[in-house]
């Protein structure tokens, strides 16, 4: 029978998807309207483009992932569905996470004041860099997922054991051998940079500040509006990198008990991380941002039309008089 746990889930994962894919599909095809137009993407461009296919994969790929376990979890916590399920997940979160860095990291190059020689050189090589860097991540999220399909074991219950430990050892788990390392790499190493990337950003414009404040020329307000809106999305993901992360955790090492109030927080801060992100994505960027709100504006204009009222063409009356005899 269906719980209201299990309803309940359903229904916030089918809402958080079709807001997900909405607003990620925003970010994309504003940005390969541009490129069909013949206007070359710049290097955040192409971040957004990627950050956002890779989160319409996890999306549909949780769905299908969750309904499953929800519905048919004989079929699903079977030893070959289970492990292809874990690579396919972990696949897109990784790619998010190292595609996350890289927006990070361009927004700090951009921001930030470097002396470094190094710095200075990666800084002017960066649009070059960037395309390196993104099919690199790929490559890293491939190589640390797909061991997942031959990671997972069952436990074998010692002969006596009480019937929920036996039933709970007939559930695949991912081997720890495999765990530790691929969460250093894909979770914790990309939560650092962003860290880092963050810190260097609020650094930079807390020292500049004061210098900023004396000078009132439009173009220096503008870039300080810029490098401002930039901080704020770096903060809001580095934000939102860390919730995603502990509440990963804490479902891994079944922390809290199904269908516990904790349980429940970070199921719901994993399906919203995806369309939250994007949101983020789109807030901080204008030309997102002006889209959506012509998007929106003309399905209001479609909707306002479709219920006005009907004109009135004519209006006969007929009246009847009455003849006294």
């Amino acid at each position: 029978m269906v719980t209201v746990f299990v309803l309940t889930s359903m229904a916030i994962l089918g809402l958080t998807t079709i807001l997900g894919t909405f607003t990620n599909c925003v970010i994309v095809s504003v940005n390969l309207v541009e490129k069909v137009k013949g206007k070359s993407l710049g290097s955040s461009d192409l971040i957004l483009v990627t950050l956002g296919l890779s989160n319409i994969t996890f999306q549909f790929v949780m769905v299908a992932n969750d309904f499953l376990s929800l519905l048919r979890s004989d079929l699903y916590y079977s030893d070959e569905v289970y492990a292809t399920f874990n690579a396919l997940l972990f696949l897109p979160i990784y790619a998010s996470f190292w595609f996350t860095v890289c927006l990070c990291v361009y927004y700090c190059l951009q921001i930030v004041i470097f002396t470094n020689p190094f710095l200075i050189r990666l800084k002017a090589e960066i649009p070059k860099l960037v395309p390196c860097f993104l099919v690199t991540t790929v490559l890293i999220s491939v190589v640390i997922s797909v061991p997942a399909i031959w990671s997972t074991h069952k436990e074998i219950p010692s002969e006596g054991a009480p019937l929920n430990q036996s039933l709970e050892s007939n559930v695949p788990k991912l081997s720890f051998t495999y765990l530790l390392p691929t969460n250093i790499i894909g979770c914790s190493i990309p939560l650092i940079l962003v860290g880092i990337s963050n810190g260097l950003i609020i650094k930079s414009l807390g020292t500049n500040s004061k210098n900023i404040e004396k000078i009132t020329s439009n173009t220096v307000s503008q870039r300080t509006e810029a490098r401002g809106r930039a901080a704020r999305t770096v903060g809001w993901l580095l934000v939102l990198y860390l919730l995603f992360y502990i509440s990963e955790i804490m479902m891994f090492v079944d922390f809290f008990p199904p269908s516990s109030v904790g349980f429940c927080v970070c199921l719901m801060v994993i399906y919203i991380y995806s369309p939250a992100q994007s949101v983020i994505l789109i807030l901080g960027s204008p030309k997102l941002k002006k889209a959506l709100q012509h998007f929106l504006q003309l399905l209001q204009h479609c909707n306002n039309k479709t219920i006005d009222n009907p004109k009135i063409l004519s209006i006969k009356l007929y009246v009847h008089k009455a003849v006294n005899e």
